[in-house]
């Protein structure tokens, strides 16, 4: 194992570095350290007053009185530099493992809290889930919506809780749907538009798998001017008519969607599969840019986080 200075050092610089650049953008929620050292496997973000702790699943084998000596070691440095109270540390455990993870709990309760984001305002929750609410690597094409959607209707598919259309809502979208097939993060959802005092009947939530959605849509007539599909990776959830795999169900997921835009409208598509590579015959139907480049934040840019493409229909 390194030494638990080499990490405090690294911490260190991270956080002065991040801290001017994160004052510049106006962020209380951002990233400060992604296993920068092999032997620290921990993503660390900062949310306001408190830090999430996430230690990855490396698979190594020690001693429980080690490891457990170990992280408590971790969570005194990360105290230590970023001078929080030890209540604020937030530690969470990714084991690795498919399907609904974000949606399971920890068995830990925690505490709701708002962060803000570029003058829109989020509930988190560091602790009960696996994930916070929020995630902070689509800040930037969350900032895109909201930018470009003064006057469209918006879609919002494997909507989480939310946040792409409290951008598009408060950018000035004229009418949006918010689909997802989990209660738990469509009443998140309900509580960011209430919290960013978003009209319910004009910005109105959907309970649906998105497959039997993107059917029914299109049997309704139902258009919109502005998409984003942000599917897990896999899914496996029980309430799906089928296993999502995001490699293999990428086309019927985007031409579903497509049917749904008008033909001047604009598609964002984005996963996190590292693996991912995007069918050929995509690029083949329609006006595709991949804007990965710019949708990364740049306290994100040393990973691959997530990939992200523009789709359009061609024009002749």
């Amino acid at each position: 194992m390194n030494n638990i200075n080499d990490f405090i050092n690294r911490l260190g610089k991270n956080l002065k570095h991040q801290l001017k650049w994160a004052k510049r953008q106006n962020l209380v929620a951002w990233r400060i350290y992604d296993r920068d050292i092999p032997q620290f496997p921990f993503a660390i973000d900062v949310y306001g007053e408190h830090i999430h702790l996430q230690e990855y699943d490396t698979g190594w084998l020690m001693q429980p009185e080690n490891y457990q000596q170990w992280l408590d070691e971790v969570c005194e440095a990360v105290q230590f530099v970023v001078g929080f109270p030890k209540e604020n540390i937030h530690l969470k455990q990714r084991i690795r493992q498919k399907g609904t993870a974000q949606y399971e709990k920890t068995g830990t309760n925690g505490n709701d809290f708002i962060v803000h984001e570029n003058g829109r305002a989020f509930w988190v929750n560091l602790d009960k889930y696996l994930d916070t609410g929020l995630f902070l690597d689509h800040r930037n094409t969350r900032q895109k919506i909201g930018s470009i959607a003064a006057g469209k209707r918006f879609l919002n598919l494997f909507s989480y809780t939310g946040s792409f259309t409290v951008y598009a809502a408060t950018g000035g979208a004229i009418y949006s749907e918010t689909v997802d097939l989990s209660n738990t993060y469509l009443d998140w959802a309900k509580r960011n538009f209430q919290l960013n005092h978003m009209d319910l009947n004009v910005h109105q939530i959907v309970r649906a798998d998105v497959f039997q959605y993107l059917v029914d849509a299109v049997k309704q007539n139902k258009q919109f001017d502005l998409i984003v599909l942000d599917p897990p990776s896999f899914s496996n959830s029980k309430k799906m008519l089928d296993i999502l795999d995001i490699q293999r169900d990428q086309a019927k997921l985007i031409d579903g969607a497509m049917r749904l835009l008008a033909q001047d409208g604009i598609l964002y598509f984005s996963n996190n599969l590292r693996s991912f590579t995007l069918d050929d015959a995509i690029e083949v139907r329609y006006v595709v840019k991949d804007i990965s480049k710019q949708s990364v934040p740049d306290d994100f840019r040393n990973k691959k986080i997530h990939q992200c493409w523009e789709i359009r229909h061609i024009t002749t």
